[in-house]
C-alpha cells in the first residue's frame, strides 16, 4: 500500500468533548472527500500514566451529497505529543469500502486533518 498518495481527504472539527475517569468521548463533524458530510463520536482510552499513546473505538455516519446514508465502526490507536495527536484506524464501511485513515487532531484548534487509503484495491 502506497501511503505517499491517498485516496481521499478532509477536515473535520472536534464538536464536543465528554470527559470520564477512563477515557475521553469526542464527536467530530465535517467533509471527507468521495463521501460526504461524516459525524463521528469516538472513544480515547490511555495505556499509559503519560497519555500519550491509546485505543480509540467509534461509530461514524455519512450524509453523502446525494442524501444517501452509510456507516462505519472505527477501531484504532493514537499516539499524542501535546496539544496534537495522530490517530491511525481502519474502518468497514457500511456500502463494502474498506480504508486505512489517519486523523491529525490540534485540540486547541480544534481542527483535525484526515486523509485515507483504500484497502479495496
Amino acid at each position: 500500500m502506497d501511503l505517499s498518495q491517498p485516496d481521499g481527504t478532509g477536515a473535520v472539527v472536534i464538536t464536543s468533548v465528554t470527559i470520564d475517569e477512563s477515557g475521553i468521548a469526542y464527536n467530530f463533524e465535517g467533509p471527507i472527500e468521495g463521501y460526504g458530510t461524516v459525524y463521528s463520536t469516538q472513544y480515547w482510552e490511555a495505556v499509559d500514566e503519560e497519555e500519550t499513546r491509546g485505543t480509540m473505538e467509534g461509530e461514524a455516519r455519512i450524509v453523502g451529497n446525494d442524501g444517501t446514508l452509510i456507516s462505519s465502526p472505527l477501531r484504532g490507536t493514537f499516539r499524542r505529543d501535546g496539544a496534537k495527536a495522530e490517530l491511525f484506524f481502519t474502518d468497514c464501511v457500511s456500502n463494502g469500502d474498506m480504508n486505512f485513515v489517519r486523523w491529525e487532531v490540534d485540540f486547541i484548534t480544534k481542527q483535525v486533518s484526515v486523509v485515507y487509503f483504500s484497502l479495496n484495491d
